[in-house]
């Protein structure tokens, strides 16, 4: 039975990231529901904001199921205009921050959309430079900046490699680094030459071989880089790999990229570079 859709509207006077990520947390926990996430980033004018409350309407009216809205928009006017759509709505920044301005002993400092500060610049750059260094070593490339990086993941193709070491750098500033291992490597059963001298870097990343075929078959499908056979004798040897040679490796298969990000984190004991 197919599960029912319901409409999820993300209202943010700046990208909304924040308010997705709470979003999609929370409601991860109803498996038993399908979410559409529809994210309205930068709605910091009465206009954009009636344009959202209209969509919403449209939505309801077409649909019959609430959507259900999460903002954090902090013009107080705004909020009002946008809390006349008809939906399940969630504020996700006001009733914390009065609470924050009364512990605190004054009032919070307005920063609406498109005019947020960077903040912290040190911080920001940080974060742009690991990004920027995750796509230069992407995938065995860029070897000659191993020595860069804070870690460099291992794994088959399609484990969750590349966005682990962009999530690594936007969240935590960290250098990351990924390898992708390849037929001579099961056959060797070594580590792939530039790797060896930065052996204590190196975090494995595996996955449960019927899950690599489905997410292989989306990509190739009815390809021999697909078929199941295949993709159980790369994480069987993939992790022979690793044991022999006392590499410290996660299945990625049920967790997602903050988990898997997180647990890297405090086994490799990697240091934050951003807070």
């Amino acid at each position: 039975m197919e599960p029912r859709s319901r409409a999820v509207f993300i209202v943010s006077d700046h990208t909304g990231l924040t308010a997705e990520a709470v979003a999609r947390s929370l409601l991860a926990h109803f498996e038993g529901v399908r979410f559409e996430y529809l994210t309205r980033p930068f709605t910091d004018t009465e206009a954009e904001v009636q344009a959202v409350v209209e969509e919403i309407t449209a939505r309801y009216r077409g649909g019959g199921e609430r959507p259900i809205l999460f903002s954090t928009l902090t013009n107080p006017g705004l909020l009002a205009r946008l809390e006349t759509a008809p939906a399940l709505f969630f504020d996700l920044f006001t009733p914390y921050l009065s609470v924050l301005e009364a512990e605190l002993g004054q009032p919070t400092t307005p920063r609406v959309g498109r005019y947020h500060s960077i903040g912290d610049v040190s911080a920001y750059f940080t974060r742009i430079d690991a990004v920027d260094f995750a796509l230069t070593t992407d995938d065995g490339v860029g070897e000659k900046h191993y020595q860069l990086a804070d870690v460099i993941l291992i794994g088959v193709s399609r484990a969750g490699k590349t966005p682990t070491c962009l999530f690594l750098g936007l969240q935590y500033g960290i250098r990351a680094s990924n390898y992708p291992l390849a037929e001579d490597d099961f056959e060797r059963q070594e580590l792939p030459e530039p790797l060896k001298p930065h052996r204590g870097k190196i975090f494995g990343l595996t996955i449960d071989p019927a899950r690599l075929h489905q997410i292989r078959t989306q990509r190739r499908p009815g390809s021999s880089y697909a078929a199941l056979e295949r993709c159980e004798y790369e994480v069987r040897r993939a992790e022979q790999l690793f044991r022999a040679n006392g590499i410290r490796f996660f299945d990625t298969t049920a967790a997602s990229i903050e988990e898997i990000a997180t647990t890297i984190v405090q086994t490799a004991h990697l240091t934050r570079r951003i807070g």
